[in-house]
């Protein structure tokens, strides 16, 4: 096992190095396309990270969430418009994702009756935000349960031939 640095300022990508048992070196390696130098400046953050670095070091790492991390948090455009999501137990996310559809089929006629003009007045705007906060954490829960699939899948408990199958 290699020994880990006592740095305490590590970035995510360091740390997901480090979580997969890996040197530098040894990522190195196993990346390819990424020599151990310009690793160390990616995880150092002197030199900028490429979503296809981020791609190889998933792949490598086998650490699913290194991709949306990325979007989340380093890219200018995902910090826009993509949510960070978090590894949660399948009981959380189920309860999360009913009880936010729950809440929406509450708000269902509410919403028909903001919209069917076409037009969201000021005093149906408060709902019609109120509404789009819920569709908005039923798509973080999605994405939530897609990564703990993913994390599923790496750790052997499911194989993913079987879920591409069954889509298919």
């Amino acid at each position: 096992m290699p020994k880990k640095s006592v740095k305490p300022d590590k970035s995510f990508y360091w740390v997901a190095r480090e979580e997969a048992g890996l040197t530098r070196a040894e990522a190195s390696e196993k990346l390819q396309t990424i020599s151990e130098s310009r690793l160390e400046k990616l995880e150092n953050g002197s030199t900028q990270i490429l979503p296809e670095d981020v791609l190889a070091m998933e792949k490598a790492y086998n650490k699913p969430g290194l991709c949306n991390h990325y979007c989340a948090e380093d890219c200018p455009i995902g910090q826009e418009y993509v949510p960070s999501v978090e590894v949660k137990d399948l009981s959380q996310i189920v309860i999360e994702m009913l009880a936010t559809l729950n809440a929406l089929n509450r708000q269902r006629d509410r919403l028909i009756d903001i919209t069917e003009d076409g037009v969201i007045d000021e005093e149906e705007l408060a709902d019609f935000v109120a509404i789009q906060d819920k569709l908005e954490k039923i798509s973080i829960v999605s994405s939530t349960l897609k990564l703990w699939v993913d994390h599923t899948v790496a750790s052997g408990k499911i194989e993913k031939n079987k879920i591409d199958a069954l889509r298919s």
